[in-house]
């Protein structure tokens, strides 16, 4: 299977021509969330990046095995080798069990994502669920000697690891300035060296999370989980790894040693991550305590927000910017962003009230015609989906122009058009109507069948609208615009005759 498609490596600095290990499949793994609290809209970054990655390698026919994990042990306080457990903290806190906190959250977690519009992926595994294999990986580290036991905990030993092979690969860090830009920390001297990292922990007498293994009772590294559930899913050697930029350093500069440490060689062909979310300049993360939760995004209840905003909106702010590039929260870039996604999906519902004409007017023609090889050049320049919004914007202008006269449109042109919008705003974009995002679980198809049915209602209104009209019966045809008004419909009046939307 050939593909145009181009992917920014961040291994190499470079966007490379994808070509998978094995032909007409893709392994792709993605950092998923540590589940102690509610995700926010820097977790939807990643989320909705890789989504897209996702539905379009399957566009392109790709068989796509996607695993996302969930992070629910070992992600320790301040992302280091000392300090409390990050569940294990909240669940001291709240009084519950790690794994009540743990499922509580990832349930949330899923609801979010739901609404977001992002595909589920093909596997979710768990860190708990894997302990044997990262045990195994620790294993085989310890045989290759480039790691050591120390008070019942192991660490990698970067120095050595470094003589052979190179440390730093991925961030561009050299091991001098890593040595030199490490904090002190508690429990420094179980270490040969301050950069070495935990690949199992010793757990103290009054840490709930342990598990046996041959060092004593403890619980795994951070690192450990992805590197092992990752070869276990997609094999010793796969094509895309991804999550975001804060990820490159320390955590998939260590799972590219763990790898290359345990099996002699390098285990992701493609590493790719998103920029950040950020929030008066500054990364949005619980860590900083600067974050708005995708469920107060949704209802409009944090200090932060003029208003709610539906996931629809969050999804079209963040396919807006480039996912390599920064995207900075604020109300007036939410509602423009608002103020778009209402204009293109009105734009791809009037669609079907175009009545086509013999033949097409040449500004028409010429974008209907480019339109679909625009988007496919965008998506194959390393996901350019601001690229792709423009392209359907210049599409929505076409719709506009045709449906207020002033533009005319074949039927061939309008079956291309209707195909391409559809395609790119919503099987690769995602953009479906924010009521089908909303609804959680397996209720979404209901939900998408009773807005369908809700749309035929207001337009057999307008009909008998049109009928009080056409008998000069004006206080009827008055009543129902009036009556649809209130309830935030905007009625237009057409020469083909009356549509709507809601603006609530």
């Amino acid at each position: 299977m050939e593909s145009s498609l181009l992917i920014y490596n961040t291994l190499s600095r470079q966007k490379e021509l994808f070509r998978p290990v094995i032909p007409g499949r893709v392994g792709m793994y993605v950092c998923g969330p540590t589940v102690y609290g509610d995700a926010h809209l820097g977790h939807a970054r990643p989320a909705i990046t890789f989504d897209l990655l996702f539905r379009y390698l399957q566009h392109l026919g790709y068989k796509v095995r996607y695993v996302r994990n969930i992070t629910d042990v070992g992600h320790l306080e301040h992302d280091a080798d000392e300090g409390e457990d990050k569940i294990a903290k909240k669940a001291r806190l709240e009084q519950l069990e790690p794994m009540e906190v743990a499922q509580h959250y990832a349930n949330r977690f899923h609801d979010a994502m739901r609404a977001l519009g992002c595909l589920p992926p093909s596997i979710e595994p768990h860190a708990t669920g894997h302990i044997i294999e990262q045990i195994e990986l620790v294993r085989e580290i310890l045989a290759n000697g480039y790691a050591y036991e120390s008070q019942g905990s192991v660490y990698f030993d970067v120095e050595k690891y470094n003589q052979k092979y190179r440390y730093g690969r991925l961030s561009g860090r050299n091991l001098t300035d890593v040595i030199n830009n490490s904090r002190e920390l508690d429990g420094q001297s179980e270490k040969r060296n301050q950069v070495d990292f935990a690949l199992w922990k010793a757990a103290q007498p009054q840490h709930i999370m342990r598990w046996p293994s041959p060092w004593g009772a403890g619980f795994p590294g951070w690192h450990c989980e992805c590197t092992a559930m990752g070869r276990k899913y997609l094999g010793s050697h796969f094509d895309i790894h991804g999550g975001g930029l804060d990820l490159v350093f320390p955590h998939h500069e260590c799972e590219i040693a763990q790898a290359v440490a345990s099996q002699g060689s390098d285990i992701v062909n493609y590493w790719m991550h998103c920029n950040m979310v950020t929030i008066g300049g500054q990364k949005m993360g619980k860590s900083l305590g600067n974050f708005i939760t995708l469920d107060q995004f949704f209802s409009g209840t944090h200090e932060k927000l003029a208003q709610a905003y539906a996931p629809m909106t969050i999804r079209f702010f963040i396919l807006q910017a480039h996912y390599r590039s920064t995207v900075d929260f604020s109300n007036e870039a939410l509602q423009a962003a608002e103020r778009g996604l209402q204009r293109l999906q009105a734009a791809i519902a009037d669609l079907r009230r175009l009545s086509p004409s013999a033949e097409s007017d040449a500004q028409t023609h010429q974008v209907v015609s480019s339109l679909r090889q625009r988007c496919y050049d965008a998506m194959n320049d390393d996901l350019a989906s601001p690229l792709v919004i423009s392209h359907l914007f210049d599409a929505a202008s076409v719709v506009n122009r045709v449906a207020d006269h002033k533009g005319s449109i074949s039927a061939a042109d309008l079956e291309e058009l209707s195909a391409v919008m559809h395609l790119f705003a919503e099987d690769i974009l995602g953009l479906l109507p924010a009521s089908a995002a909303t609804v959680a679980g397996g209720m979404q198809a209901a939900s998408a069948a009773r807005e369908e049915a809700f749309g035929h209602v207001v337009d057999m209104l307008l009909e008998q609208r049109a009928a009080a009209k056409a008998a000069r019966d004006w206080a009827t045809s008055d009543h129902i615009r009036d009556s649809l008004t209130a309830l935030g419909f905007e009625i237009k009046d057409t020469k083909d005759g009356a549509t709507w939307t809601l603006n609530k």
